[in-house]
């Protein structure tokens, strides 16, 4: 018999954690958006994801579920060399053996009833290698198991944390957290409720200061197997405060292709080297979400970032985010679902070590293939002034080219967009400014600030736009090109 219930918001557990709970005791924690927030923001940024139902019939048995959840293991990738500028400070590749658990030297298990968690959590998170072990192919798995026949309850899963809480970026400096990972893969017919996250607190949390002052930064979120990901900062007071809490200052829901099926990288930025200092959120190394210092106050932005993090990996069941979303667990959810975790690695870029270089492109001749007015010429796009941007006739396509004066090896580019931005563009190098190499490619262009990790050389740089997201042209404050 399928199995219904009603949520109530009001009751949602207080997402306040009180005072730190005693040394060896899981922090509380606030992953959620409750209430008619939470369906603001589903109702503004869910255009094109299907809901999660639940269907009718009766719960798979657990044992036949993990076979239909698990896949091979494919062969591990090595943590990656540290980009350009910055060292690695810490890794790990959970090269473990088959069937152990995590290194007591790096990680501790967060064990005991979500219910304590003040999400709304349902699962009871154990240190048992049924729930938390490494496979022996280079890969971390963290398994939410079902017993018994109600769907709300018998579920166990796995959360840990780093025993360092040193990660964080020095005044002027620039912090990385990365990992690979692939999402439980399920999909909304048979993954409702399932929460996985990749994420970190504040040091200070562990010190007497409460969430969210602390700090919260959400890495990676999905629930109910919708294929995406949410980014968020959690920061100030709650409810409220100058960070929206408990719902924070987030990107919202962002589509996460193949993320299901495959393993995608997830990573921040903390930088400090530049004014206003950022936090900066990639996909696969592109930059889809930004939040900076000066959109909140500065005694909140340095309680909650200014300070080194703890990095956490959890699968949850349940809870006021997945209820926000359609609900479950269901009679349909599937026992058996993992988080399968590549690598995690820290990178460090020290104070002076390159994040306030100036452009290449910077001042250099630009032309475009068009502007909407003289207002916006394309040499206000490469000026380093954010007040002044270009923008094209509102056709497709459309072209933004800078002329380096010589060819320089590109690593990076950076787009500031004005609300008409992209949609599906490329980023193309050239020699000669008649044959061009694209070094970047997308059909699911966010706007905003982003961040492009690339790899070329070039005299000639250019932002081909095929797509335009609005009515009006392509509208850039800057674009930037680093490199050496």
């Amino acid at each position: 018999m399928p199995v219904t219930f009603a949520h109530d918001f009001a009751h949602e557990p207080d997402d306040i954690p009180g005072s730190p709970p005693p040394r060896g005791h899981r922090a509380r924690r606030s992953r959620t958006r409750l209430g008619l927030a939470a369906v603001a923001v589903a109702a503004l940024s869910l255009a094109g994801f299907t809901a999660a139902t639940g269907t009718g019939g009766a719960a798979t048995p657990p044992a036949r579920a993990a076979a239909n959840a698990a896949a091979p293991a494919p062969a591990p990738n090595a943590v990656p060399a540290p980009p350009a500028g910055f060292t690695t400070t810490w890794s790990d590749d959970f090269s473990g053996a088959s069937g152990t658990g995590v290194n007591g030297s790096d990680w501790k298990y967060d064990t005991g009833p979500g219910s304590s968690f003040g999400t709304g959590e349902i699962e009871t998170m154990t240190n048992s290698t049924a729930n938390v072990y490494q496979d022996g192919n280079g890969h971390l798995v963290l398994k939410a198991l079902h017993a018994g026949s109600d769907p709300r309850s018998g579920w166990t899963s796995g959360r840990i944390e780093t025993q360092s809480s040193s990660f964080g970026a020095p005044p002027g400096g620039v912090v990385m957290m990365q990992s690979s990972i692939q999402q439980p893969n399920l999909t909304t017919a048979n993954g409702a409720g399932y929460w996985p996250a990749f994420w970190m607190l504040g040091s200070t949390l562990r010190t007497g200061t409460t969430w969210p002052t602390s700090g919260e930064v959400d890495i990676l979120e999905d629930i109910n197997s919708r294929s995406s990901v949410f980014g968020t900062l959690h920061c100030g007071t709650n409810p409220g405060g100058p960070c929206n809490e408990s719902t924070g200052i987030g990107s919202g829901e962002r589509a996460c292709s193949g993320c299901q099926t495959g393993y995608h990288t997830y990573a921040v930025q903390i930088d400090r080297s530049t004014s206003p200092e950022q936090i900066r959120w990639y996909l696969d190394g592109a930059n889809y979400f930004t939040v900076k210092a000066n959109q909140v106050d500065a005694t909140t932005w340095a309680n909650a970032v200014d300070h080194p993090f703890f990095i956490i990996y959890d699968l949850a069941m349940g809870g006021g985010f997945p209820d926000a979303f359609g609900g479950g667990p269901n009679a349909a959810t599937v026992s058996g679902g993992q988080m399968n975790i590549d690598y995690v690695a820290v990178y460090n870029k020290a104070p002076g070590g390159g994040g306030t270089t100036t452009p290449l492109s910077q001042g250099k001749p630009t032309t475009a293939s068009s502007t909407e007015n003289s207002g916006t010429p394309a040499s206000s796009a490469t000026d380093g002034n954010t007040g002044t941007r270009w923008s094209s006739q509102f056709s497709d396509p459309q072209w933004l080219r800078v002329d380096l004066g010589a060819t320089h090896t590109i690593s990076q580019i950076k787009l500031d967009w004005e609300a008409a931005y992209a949609k599906a563009f490329q980023i193309q190098t050239s020699n000669d400014g008649t044959n061009w190499t694209t070094v970047y490619s997308t059909t699911s262009g966010t706007g905003g600030n982003q961040t492009l990790n690339v790899s070329g050389s070039g005299r000639y740089v250019r932002m081909y736009g095929t797509q335009r997201a609005t009515q009006y042209g392509y509208s850039l404050w800057e674009f930037q090109v680093l490199g050496s």
